[in-house]
C-alpha cells in the first residue's frame, strides 16, 4: 500500500515504544495505523506468554496463522473520542449497492482500503468491475448519502489496480449473488 500524505507516518519514538510492548516493528506500525488493535496484541502476547494461538488476535505476526476471519481491506484510522473510524466507514459502506448487480460494494470486493487522516476525513481506494463502467457518479452520490455526518469529508481514489475479479467477492457476497441466480461455476476465473 502506498504511503498517503494526508495520514503521517509514525515518529520513531512513539513506535519504538509500542515495539517495546507488542514485540515486533510490524505489529507497532499496525497499532500505529489503527490504535484499537493495541488491547489485540496485548491478549495475543498474554496468550503466547500460556503457548495458546487458537484465539491468536496478532494477525500472524507471531506466525501462528493469526485470525483467519479478519477482512481483508486495508484499514487505518486515527481514533479519537467521537470520531468515526475506518471500521464505521467499512460497515456504513455496506449500504452502497453496485447498481447492476445489486450487492454492496464491500461484498464485491470493489473497495480496497480506508483511510481516516486526522482531520476526520475519509479516503477510500476503490474500483469498478469494468473501467468503462458508467457508475462512477452513482456510486459516489450513494457514499456521499450514507458517509454524510460519519466522516468531516471523503474522497474516493479510483483504482484499476489490481484488477477487479470474481475472485474478490466475499462469501456472504456470493451467497447473494447465488440467490438471484449466479452460476459461480460456469463464470469465468483469473
Amino acid at each position: 500500500m502506498t504511503q498517503s500524505s494526508l495520514v503521517p507516518e509514525p515518529t520513531g519514538s512513539i513506535l519504538d515504544s509500542i515495539e517495546s510492548v507488542v514485540g515486533s516493528e510490524d505489529a507497532a506500525r499496525k497499532v500505529m495505523a489503527n490504535p484499537e488493535r493495541a488491547a489485540l496484541y496485548n491478549r495475543s502476547n498474554e496468550s503466547h506468554a500460556h503457548g495458546e494461538h487458537d484465539d491468536c488476535a496478532c494477525g500472524g505476526s507471531c506466525g501462528c496463522g493469526g485470525d483467519e476471519d479478519e477482512a481483508q481491506i486495508p484499514i487505518k484510522a486515527l481514533d479519537d473520542i467521537g470520531r468515526a473510524t475506518a471500521q464505521d466507514v467499512m460497515e456504513a459502506l455496506h449500504q452502497v449497492i453496485d447498481p447492476e448487480l445489486g450487492i454492496d460494494v464491500i461484498d464485491l470486493g470493489l473497495v480496497y482500503g480506508i483511510e481516516i487522516d486526522e482531520l476526520g476525513r475519509a479516503i477510500i481506494t476503490m474500483t469498478l468491475t469494468t473501467p468503462a463502467c458508467p457508475l462512477t457518479d452513482m456510486l459516489e452520490d450513494q457514499c456521499a448519502s450514507v458517509l454524510a455526518g460519519l466522516v468531516e469529508e471523503f474522497r474516493i481514489d479510483w483504482t484499476w489496480t489490481p484488477r477487479w475479479t470474481m475472485d474478490m467477492i466475499s462469501p456472504e457476497g456470493r451467497e447473494q449473488l447465488a440467490a438471484l441466480g449466479f452460476n459461480f461455476s460456469a463464470m469465468p476465473h483469473t
